[in-house]
C-alpha cells in the first residue's frame, strides 16, 4: 500500500450506482477495452487525490455473489482475489452499496470482506435514502462490518469527497490482506443472510412506508396487461421522438454538407480530386453523419430507461412471453442492448446462466434493429413515406419506423420459438433478478453515455466508413469509359460491372445495380450502404454538385415503392455486419454457429424481401 499509484477496484451489485461513482471519480480520464481472453468490458480510469496520490480505478462488472454464475461475475471474483491472468490484484477494494436497498447489497459486502483485502464500503445514494426516511448509522455499520464506511452521492459534485478522504487517511490502517482468499461455500450462504439481517437491525432504520412509491408504480408497470400497454407506449413514443426531435438538427447538418460540397466545386477546378472530395468523401460521410441526431435520441432513451430502474422491470414483465418463445426474461436486456448495437448485446448474454438460452439469444440478437440500420431506414422512409399525421397527432414516418422495429422483435421471438422446438432440453429456467428502486436519471451520466456513443459513431465515420467510401469512389471511377461509349461512365467501372453482374440474383427482390453495389461494402457496416448510395448517385447523375447531398429525392424518382419496401425488409433480416458475425464466433467459440446465424439470416432476408416485392408490385407499389 506504499506505492505511489494505487490500484482501486470498484465492485458492487448491478444498479448500485458503481459506474456513476466511477464517472464522478475519473471524469473523462477513462479508457474502455476488454479483459484478456474474454469479451467482458474493462473500464479503467485515473484520478489524483488532494494529497497528490494517484489512483488507477477499475470499474469491475456488477456481481451478486463471488459464487460466479456468469462470465462477468467470474472476472470480478478472480480479479479481486488476484487470480486473473495479466491483472495485478487491487491494492484496495471499494464495495459500493445502495443505501435504499441494503438488504440485498450488504450480503455481497460481507462476501467481499472475507477476501481479506483492504476494503472501504461506499454507501451510495444516501440523498435518496434520506428523502425516503431511511436512516443509516454509518459508524455502527462500520463497526459491524469491520471496515471503513463512507457516504457517497455519486451524481453530485463533491459526492465522492468523503471516499477520497478515507482512502488517503485510512489506506495505511485498512485491514491487511488475508492469505485465505477462498470464496464462500454453499454452506456459508445461510450464515451470510443471517449476519445481514443482524447488521440491518443494528445499523439501519427503515420506515414502513419506504417502498410506497415503488409499490404504487409497480402495481401499474408490472401489471400483466397495463404493464405491457405501458411498455408498448414507451417504445412507441421513443420512435416518434426519433423523427420529431431530430428533424431540425438533421436539416442543419444536411444544409452544411450541401454548402461544403458546393464550396468544393466552386473552389477547386474540375478533376479527380474535386470528384473525390465532393462526390466521394462529402457525399458519402455527409449521408451518414446526418443521422447522428436520430441515433443519439434513441441512445438517450435507452440510457434513461436503464438509469431509471425500469429495464429490469421490463425484463420481469416480458419473462412469460419470452419463455413461451424459448428465451427467458434475462434475455431482454441483451436484446434491448442490441437496439444500439448487436455486438454489446451479444456480449451481454454472458449474464444468462443457461447455455441454451444464451445461445438462442445470441442467434436472434442480430434481428434487433441496431443503430446502424437507422440511417438506411430513415433514408427510405424519408424518401417514400409522406410526413402525414395519423389520428391527428402521430407522425406516419414514426409509425413506419416503429413497425420496422416491431417486425424485428416479432421475428426474433418466432426464430427463438422454432429453436425451442428443436431443442432436446425444453425445461423452464426461472428468472431471478433484483428490481432496483426507481430513480431519476442524472444528466451528467446521460451526457457521458451519449458522448461515448457519439464518439464511437464518429470514429466509425472517420475510420471504416471513410476508407470504404474512398475505395468505392475508386471502383466507381476506374477504369474510365472507352472513347465514344454510350451511357454513363460508371457503367464501365469495376463497381458498375460488379453491380450489373449481381443484378440477376437480386432481380426477384427488385434491386437495381446501384443497390447491389451498396450491399457489398455494407457488409462491413450497414450504414456504409447509405454513403455508398450517395456516392453512386452523385457520380451517375448529370449535376453531381446537387446530387451529392440530395439522395432522398433521387432514389424516390429512380425506385418503385415495392423496391423500397423490399430493401427495408432486407435490412431487417440480413446480417450486413461482419463484426457481429465475428462477435458470435468469439462468444460461442464455434464457426458452426456463425454459419447457422449467417445462413438463416440471409435466407430469411432473401425470401422475405422477395415476397414483399412481389406482393407490393401486384398491389401497384
Amino acid at each position: 500500500m506504499s506505492a505511489a499509484v494505487l490500484r482501486l477496484a470498484l465492485v458492487g451489485n448491478p444498479n448500485c450506482g458503481k459506474t456513476a461513482l466511477f464517472n464522478r471519480l475519473t471524469g473523462s480520464r477513462q479508457k474502455v477495452a476488454n479483459y484478456a481472453g474474454v469479451t467482458v468490458e474493462r473500464k479503467e480510469g485515473r484520478f489524483a487525490a488532494p494529497s497528490g496520490r494517484e489512483y488507477v480505478v477499475l470499474d469491475l462488472p456488477g456481481a451478486y455473489s463471488l459464487q460466479a454464475a456468469s462470465l462477468d461475475e467470474a472476472v470480478t471474483r478472480d480479479l479481486c482475489r488476484g487470480f486473473y491472468p495479466g491483472e495485478a490484484a487491487p491494492d484496495v477494494i471499494v464495495c459500493v452499496v445502495d443505501a435504499t436497498n441494503l438488504r440485498l447489497h450488504l450480503r455481497f459486502a460481507l462476501e467481499m470482506r472475507e477476501l481479506g483485502r483492504p476494503m472501504v464500503v461506499a454507501v451510495n445514494m444516501m440523498d435518496v435514502a434520506k428523502r425516503r426516511g431511511i436512516e443509516v448509522d454509518l459508524g455502527r455499520l462500520a463497526s459491524e462490518l469491520g471496515v471503513p464506511v463512507v457516504s457517497t452521492v455519486a451524481v453530485r459534485a463533491g459526492g465522492a469527497k468523503a471516499l477520497v478522504d478515507v482512502l488517503d487517511r485510512g489506506c495505511a490502517t485498512l485491514p491487511p490482506a488475508d492469505p485465505n482468499t477462498a470464496g464462500p461455500t454453499a454452506a456459508d450462504i445461510d450464515a451470510l443472510h443471517a449476519r445481514t439481517r443482524q447488521i440491518l437491525l443494528a445499523a439501519v432504520r427503515m420506515p414502513r412506508r419506504t417502498a410506497e412509491i415503488d409499490d404504487a408504480l409497480d402495481r401499474w408497470l408490472l401489471h400483466p396487461v397495463f404493464g405491457l400497454v405501458a411498455l408498448a407506449a414507451v417504445m412507441f413514443l421513443i420512435f416518434q421522438a426519433v423523427y420529431a426531435w431530430a428533424t431540425p438538427v438533421m436539416d442543419v447538418i444536411d444544409a452544411g454538407a450541401k454548402w461544403l460540397a458546393a464550396e468544393v466545386h466552386h473552389t477547386l477546378p474540375p478533376g479527380p480530386l474535386t470528384s473525390l472530395l465532393a462526390e466521394g468523401v462529402i457525399a458519402g460521410l455527409g449521408g451518414v453523419v446526418v443521422f447522428l441526431p436520430q441515433i443519439l435520441i434513441l441512445f438517450f432513451f435507452i440510457l434513461a430507461l436503464e438509469e431509471s430502474g425500469y429495464l429490469p422491470r421490463a425484463a420481469f414483465l416480458l419473462d412469460r412471453m419470452m419463455s413461451a418463445a424459448g428465451l427467458s426474461g434475462r434475455s431482454f436486456i441483451p436484446l434491448l442492448s442490441s437496439f444500439a448495437c448487436a455486438i454489446p448485446g451479444i456480449m451481454a448474454t454472458r449474464s444468462i446462466q443457461d447455455p441454451r438460452d444464451r445461445l438462442a439469444t445470441i442467434l436472434v440478437a442480430p434481428l434487433m434493429t441496431c443503430s446502424a440500420r437507422l440511417p438506411v431506414y430513415a433514408l427510405l422512409i424519408g424518401a417514400f413515406i409522406p410526413r402525414h399525421r395519423v389520428l391527428g397527432v402521430l407522425n406516419l414516418q414514426g409509425v413506419v419506423l416503429f413497425a420496422l422495429y416491431a417486425a424485428g422483435i416479432v421475428s426474433a421471438l418466432a426464430v427463438a420459438w422454432v429453436m425451442k422446438k428443436w431443442r432436446s432440453d425444453k425445461g423452464e429456467h426461472p428468472l431471478m433478478l433484483e428490481l432496483p428502486s426507481y430513480r431519476l436519471p442524472h444528466p451528467r451520466d446521460l451526457a457521458i453515455g451519449l458522448a461515448e456513443r457519439a464518439g464511437i459513431f464518429l470514429r466509425r465515420v472517420g475510420g471504416i466508413i471513410l476508407a470504404l467510401t474512398i475505395l468505392l469512389w475508386f471502383l466507381l471511377n476506374f477504369p474510365a469509359a472507352p472513347a465514344g461509349a454510350i451511357g454513363h461512365a460508371i457503367d464501365y467501372s469495376f463497381a458498375g460491372r460488379i453491380g450489373h453482374a449481381m443484378t440477376a440474383f437480386f432481380a426477384p427482390l427488385g434491386f437495381n445495380w446501384q443497390i447491389c453495389i451498396a450491399l457489398v461494402p455494407g457488409m462491413a457496416a450497414r450504414e456504409v450502404a447509405v454513403s455508398s448510395l450517395a456516392t453512386i448517385y452523385a457520380l451517375s447523375t448529370a449535376n453531381a454538385a446537387d446530387a451529392a447531398n440530395a439522395l432522398s429525392p433521387l432514389i424516390a424518382q429512380d425506385w418503385s415503392l415495392a423496391t423500397a419496401l423490399s430493401l427495408l425488409v432486407w435490412f431487417i433480416y440480413a446480417p450486413q455486419c461482419v463484426s457481429t458475425l465475428a462477435t458470435i464466433r468469439r462468444e460461442t467459440n464455434s464457426w458452426k454457429q456463425v454459419g447457422i446465424a449467417a445462413g438463416y439470416l440471409f435466407a430469411l432476408a432473401y425470401l422475405a424481401s422477395m415476397l414483399t416485392h412481389q406482393i407490393a408490385s401486384r398491389l401497384g407499389g
